[in-house]
Order: C-alpha cells, then structure tokens, then sequence
C-alpha cells in the first residue's frame, strides 16, 4: 500500500532527524548539512527547506526528545496520579540525557557554546528549559486540584530534575558514568517521585 505524502514527510523528518543527532554525537559541529542529508538518504535542499540552520535542526531534534520526556505528565489521567507521572517523566528524562546519543549532544552544545551562541541558546530553550516548563505547568495543575501543595513550580521543578539526574549527568558528560540499566533508571525515577511527593503532597 503506497504511503500518503503526509507519511512520506513525516518519515523523512524523522530519517534527517535522526541522521543529525547521530552525526552530531559522532563528530559534533564539523557534520555537515550535506553529510546529513546523504545519512538521511534525502537531498541536501530537503535539509534546508526543512532546518534553514544547524541551530533550528538542533532546536528540533531537541523538541523531539523533550515531546517524549513530558509524554507522561500529558496522558489522561496523569493528574490523578501524580507520582506515578513523575516517575514515568523522570524515567524519560535520564533516558534521553543520559544515554550516549544525549550525553554526545551536550556535550557538544556546551564545547560549541562559546563560537555558536544561536545554537546553545535554542539547545537550552527546546531542551532543559522547556521540560523543566512542562513539569512546573503540571505541578500548578496538581497544586490547583489539591493533590499537592506546591508554591513555586517553576524552583520545585528544577528541584525534581536535579534528585533525577543528580551527579549522573556530569559523570557521563566527563565520560566517567557508569551506564544504568532497566532497574537502576526504574529506581532513580521512583525514588525522586516518592522523596518529591513526600515534600508536596498534600
């Protein structure tokens, strides 16, 4: 069955998507708009046509992987169950930050930071500074609803995503960390969500 434009554009999003997280965790900055357009198997003007810059490339696979960390906090039903989101956030957020395709991307932001400003700024914006948004607007709604008692969201934010990634995030960013498995990413997450709503709940 032949696929719909639609589908066609979304599959080739997703192949240039990936192409560029891959090429950037591989060889940062140097990868070519060219390279991940061959990786991709799309033309170097589908590329542009779709991310006029690295920076608004970055910016996207970043909105990608910040979709999936707060997919959690968004599903029917996460409100009623506050710990069980938190922890399923928490989850995705050592997943996406912490295994080698994340650590390789921020690694390579915060080397660059200094000559390429533009793209440092939209990493930060699509990527930190926007999940830790998401989990402030859901504990607002959380606080509004009665199940917890928060009175500065956007601090108690912050405050989750550190007892998330804690000292992790900067040992694998010095190449030091250790890789958690299933259990011990399970753990993290829901020992934060716990420690969290013990502070909050109401």
């Amino acid at each position: 069955m032949p696929r719909l434009t639609g589908q066609i554009d979304l599959a080739k999003t997703e192949a240039i998507l990936d192409a560029a997280a891959e090429l950037f965790g591989e060889r940062g900055l140097s990868a070519s708009m060219d390279l991940i357009a061959r990786r991709a198997g799309v033309s170097k003007q589908t590329v542009y046509n779709r991310y006029g810059s690295k920076a608004e490339l970055m910016r996207a696979i970043v909105d990608r992987r910040v979709a999936e960390i707060v997919a959690p906090l968004l599903v029917p039903g996460a409100d009623e169950h506050p710990e069980e989101a938190l922890a399923a956030f928490g989850r995705g957020m050592i997943e996406a930050v912490l295994k080698p395709r994340g650590t390789a991307l921020t690694r390579m932001t915060v080397q660059g930071a200094t000559d390429l400003p533009d793209l440092a700024r939209a990493f930060y914006e699509a990527g930190p500074a926007t999940s830790r948004r998401r989990l402030a607007q859901f504990l607002e709604r959380e606080t509004s609803a009665g199940r917890m008692v928060v009175d500065n969201p956007a601090l108690a934010a912050e405050d989750f995503a550190g007892m998330v990634l804690g000292a992790h995030q900067m040992a694998h960013l010095l190449g030091v960390g250790r890789d958690l498995d299933t259990d011990e990413i399970d753990a993290i997450a829901c020992e934060a969500a716990r420690r969290f709503m013990m502070a909050y709940g109401d």
